[in-house]
């Protein structure tokens, strides 16, 4: 085999783990592809004899071309911290396409990834290779030109921000699928009082509905009204699978309107994270998603 064509196989045996690592550390898909077609221009450039580790060369090389990517996008402005959510990755209900896994492996539900949203550039990175990939400080630091010492405090600091934020819901998947349906049907009918009881009283709802504010919406009762105004509008709402946990989807005619990501604790939710960028929308892979709209 020539060495170019084993090069070649050895990426694609990698991709998946690469396109994990990139979709992590910028929470979005088109951009994490884009990563991952620059990591093989530079393989394909490379001599193989010069690689003593490819797994690991081919991981800190997507590191630090996302991690010069999310650079840019910060020193742009494009996307103030806080302001953004990620790309959602979204599944029937009744399961996650076999190409999404390897993305939505250890529970990054899109609650993480907004928190992770919060970080800078390099503690995201850090707390991405370490925490997520097992990757050496040595090896992170010298992506980032620091100590190893300096990128396991910025790991620290990334971890601890994880650890103090709502990011996974507790029960299996079909208690949280009553939840959503609860919450659906209340939704539907504009039943406030139903609504409050699937509420957790202090739930958070963010929603991104591509203005470049991210609009934050703070208790049971403020949400309830919320989404009985929204009942109003005539959506179709189904239950589907947000980056591996339950959630759902809502269309209003023939078309995605929104889609809602939350986590739950005790039968309550407690967040939601809601895309409505009908450009972003417009933009994701639905092929996964099977809904029969004139069944609806």
């Amino acid at each position: 085999m020539e060495e170019r064509d084993w090069l070649a196989a050895r990426f694609q045996e990698h991709r998946p783990r690469l396109r994990a690592v990139a979709y992590r550390i910028l929470g979005s898909t088109s951009e994490a592809d884009d990563a991952v077609q620059e990591t093989w221009i530079r393989l394909s450039r490379s001599k193989a004899d010069d690689i003593d580790n490819i797994e690991a060369w081919l991981v800190t090389v997507v590191g630090r071309v996302a991690l010069n990517m999310l650079r840019s996008r910060k020193t742009r402005r494009e996307e103030p911290l806080g302001t953004h959510l990620p790309d959602p990755i979204i599944d029937r209900a009744a399961g996650i396409d076999p190409e999404h896994e390897a993305l939505l492996a250890d529970s990054v539900g899109l609650a993480l990834l907004v928190v992770l949203e919060t970080l800078t550039p390099a503690e995201r990175l850090a707390y991405v290779l370490h925490d997520m990939f097992s990757v050496p400080f040595d090896e992170i630091g010298a992506i980032l030109e620091r100590s190893p010492d300096a990128a396991r405090q910025l790991a620290s600091r990334g971890r601890r921000r994880v650890r103090g934020a709502d990011t996974t819901s507790d029960g299996d998947a079909a208690a949280q699928h009553e939840v959503v349906e609860a919450f659906l049907a209340a939704a539907r009918d504009g039943d406030f009082d139903a609504l409050i009881a699937v509420l957790d009283p202090d739930i958070v709802i963010r929603e991104d509905d591509g203005s470049g504010t991210l609009v934050e919406v703070r208790g049971a009762e403020n949400v309830a009204r919320r989404a009985k105004a929204a009942s109003q509008l005539g959506l179709i709402a189904r239950p589907a699978r947000i980056n591996g946990a339950v959630g759902w989807v809502s269309l209003l005619d023939g078309r995605i309107f929104a889609i809602g990501a939350l986590t739950q604790h005790h039968g309550r939710i407690t967040t939601m994270d809601i895309l409505l960028d009908p450009v972003r929308l417009a933009r994701l892979d639905l092929t996964a998603l099977d809904i029969d709209l004139d069944a609806s």
